[in-house]
Protein backbone atom coordinates (compact mmCIF):
# COMPACT_ATOMS: atom_id res chain seq x y z
CA UNK A 1 0.00 0.00 0.00
CA UNK A 2 2.63 2.56 0.87
CA UNK A 3 4.37 1.86 -2.58
CA UNK A 4 1.04 2.89 -4.46
CA UNK A 5 0.87 6.00 -2.02
CA UNK A 6 4.73 6.83 -3.10
CA UNK A 7 3.87 6.24 -6.99
CA UNK A 8 0.72 7.95 -6.65
CA UNK A 9 2.66 11.06 -5.27
CA UNK A 10 5.52 10.71 -7.78
CA UNK A 11 3.00 11.05 -10.56
CA UNK A 12 0.43 14.04 -8.57
CA UNK A 13 3.89 16.37 -8.10
CA UNK A 14 5.49 15.11 -12.03
CA UNK A 15 1.67 16.61 -13.33
CA UNK A 16 1.89 19.07 -10.93
CA UNK A 17 5.58 20.59 -11.75
CA UNK A 18 4.98 20.20 -15.49
CA UNK A 19 1.97 21.68 -15.90
CA UNK A 20 1.68 24.47 -13.08
CA UNK A 21 5.51 24.92 -11.90
CA UNK A 22 5.01 28.16 -10.20
CA UNK A 23 1.99 26.33 -7.87
CA UNK A 24 4.75 25.35 -5.44
CA UNK A 25 7.14 27.94 -4.81
CA UNK A 26 10.82 27.28 -4.70
CA UNK A 27 12.55 23.65 -5.55
CA UNK A 28 10.42 21.98 -3.90
CA UNK A 29 8.76 19.88 -6.52
CA UNK A 30 12.46 18.45 -7.31
CA UNK A 31 13.48 17.98 -3.71
CA UNK A 32 10.10 15.88 -3.10
CA UNK A 33 10.96 13.81 -6.04
CA UNK A 34 14.28 13.01 -5.62
CA UNK A 35 13.51 11.60 -2.13
CA UNK A 36 9.84 9.96 -3.19
CA UNK A 37 12.53 8.04 -5.57
CA UNK A 38 14.64 6.96 -3.23
CA UNK A 39 12.07 5.73 -0.87
CA UNK A 40 10.62 4.06 -3.42
CA UNK A 41 13.75 2.19 -4.79
CA UNK A 42 14.37 1.15 -1.28
CA UNK A 43 10.88 -0.30 -1.10
CA UNK A 44 9.99 -1.61 -3.94
CA UNK A 45 13.20 -2.85 -5.79
CA UNK A 46 15.46 -5.53 -5.68
CA UNK A 47 18.90 -4.10 -5.73
CA UNK A 48 20.27 -7.36 -6.86
CA UNK A 49 17.73 -8.35 -9.64
CA UNK A 50 17.42 -4.68 -11.00
CA UNK A 51 18.16 -5.10 -14.70
CA UNK A 52 14.59 -4.14 -16.11
CA UNK A 53 13.99 -1.54 -13.97
CA UNK A 54 17.29 0.22 -14.90
CA UNK A 55 16.86 -0.57 -18.75
CA UNK A 56 13.10 1.68 -18.09
CA UNK A 57 14.77 4.58 -16.60
CA UNK A 58 17.54 4.60 -18.88
CA UNK A 59 14.60 4.69 -21.41
CA UNK A 60 12.53 7.37 -20.02
CA UNK A 61 15.78 9.63 -19.16
CA UNK A 62 16.45 9.13 -22.43
CA UNK A 63 12.98 10.49 -24.15
CA UNK A 64 12.98 13.29 -21.49
CA UNK A 65 16.51 14.32 -22.41
CA UNK A 66 15.31 13.99 -26.04
CA UNK A 67 12.20 16.54 -25.88
CA UNK A 68 10.35 13.56 -28.05
CA UNK A 69 6.86 14.26 -27.07
CA UNK A 70 7.45 18.21 -28.13
CA UNK A 71 6.90 17.55 -31.72
CA UNK A 72 3.45 16.49 -30.77
CA UNK A 73 1.23 19.92 -31.44
CA UNK A 74 -0.94 21.48 -28.60
CA UNK A 75 -0.42 19.02 -26.05
CA UNK A 76 3.57 18.07 -26.49
CA UNK A 77 5.04 21.12 -24.63
CA UNK A 78 3.32 20.09 -21.11
CA UNK A 79 4.04 16.28 -21.23
CA UNK A 80 7.53 16.81 -22.00
CA UNK A 81 7.78 18.57 -19.03
CA UNK A 82 5.91 15.95 -16.54
CA UNK A 83 8.15 13.25 -18.43
CA UNK A 84 11.23 15.50 -17.36
CA UNK A 85 10.00 15.69 -13.58
CA UNK A 86 8.82 11.78 -13.70
CA UNK A 87 12.51 11.22 -15.03
CA UNK A 88 13.96 13.46 -12.04
CA UNK A 89 12.64 10.28 -9.36
CA UNK A 90 13.33 7.65 -11.88
CA UNK A 91 17.09 8.90 -11.90
CA UNK A 92 17.13 9.47 -8.13
CA UNK A 93 15.88 5.63 -7.63
CA UNK A 94 18.41 4.44 -9.80
CA UNK A 95 21.02 6.03 -7.78
CA UNK A 96 19.40 4.50 -4.62
CA UNK A 97 19.60 0.89 -6.42
CA UNK A 98 23.30 1.27 -7.05
CA UNK A 99 24.28 2.27 -3.23
CA UNK A 100 21.79 -0.50 -2.01
CA UNK A 101 23.98 -2.81 -4.46
CA UNK A 102 27.13 -1.54 -3.86
CA UNK A 103 26.94 -1.96 0.32
CA UNK A 104 25.47 -5.39 -0.24
CA UNK A 105 28.89 -6.00 -2.02
CA UNK A 106 30.75 -4.55 1.11
CA UNK A 107 28.58 -6.74 3.42
CA UNK A 108 29.55 -9.63 1.42
CA UNK A 109 25.79 -10.97 0.56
Amino acid sequence: MAIRIIVGLILLLAIVGGLAPDMIPGEAVPILLVVLGIAYAAMAIDAEDATATLVVILAVGAAAGADVLSAVPAIGAPLDAILDHAAIALYSSAIAVFVTRAINRLKGL
